[in-house]
């Protein structure tokens, strides 16, 4: 018969393994939640709930229009709506531009067709700042970046959602 070593563990070996299970667990039950909070957004898809019909392409033309809506918002636990606005410009059969009427300069909100502003501009009251009919800031007036863009979907029986409005780097 063989002999079969018995390993003993000591007491300090006991409390040392003892000690780093409950660590090791403590660690883990608080780096997960940070894991998961701090991974879950990428793990979102951009879905089209993000978007709301303001209206149909028919409804557009060249000519700038204002549309105000509201975007649903779902932060955390909590769920509600964001009045916005933007003004919709038709660029093709199915294509649109859709801006932000945000001043990038101090946050006021721009106007189409003002009499203070030359024609075919945006026009801030704020500083007298200045975008061109496709949002490009002017050089020389206030403004140091062109409007925002909104995201935007058409759908095949002409309805056109818009989303949230992005920096015109970001597109």
């Amino acid at each position: 018969m063989s002999e079969r070593k018995q390993q003993s563990v000591s007491r300090r070996q006991f409390l040392n393994y003892t000690l780093m299970g409950v660590g090791g667990f403590l660690v883990a039950g608080v780096t997960t939640p940070m894991l998961g909070f701090a991974i879950d957004p990428a793990l979102r898809p951009e879905a089209e709930r993000d978007m709301v019909a303001v209206g149909n392409m028919k409804d557009f033309s060249e000519e700038p229009k204002r549309v105000d809506f509201k975007l649903p918002v779902q932060d955390g636990w909590a769920n509600y709506d964001v009045s916005l606005s933007a003004w919709v410009t038709k660029t093709g059969p199915a294509s649109v531009l859709a801006l932000s009427p945000i001043c990038k300069h101090l946050g006021c909100t721009v106007t189409w067709g003002s009499d203070k502003a030359p024609a075919d501009h945006f026009y801030c009251p704020c500083h007298d700042g200045l975008y061109t009919k496709d949002g490009s800031n002017v050089p020389n007036t206030p403004p140091n970046a062109p409007l925002d863009v909104y995201q935007y979907v058409v759908e095949e029986d002409g309805t056109l959602k818009l989303g949230k409005p992005v920096p015109r780097e970001e597109l």
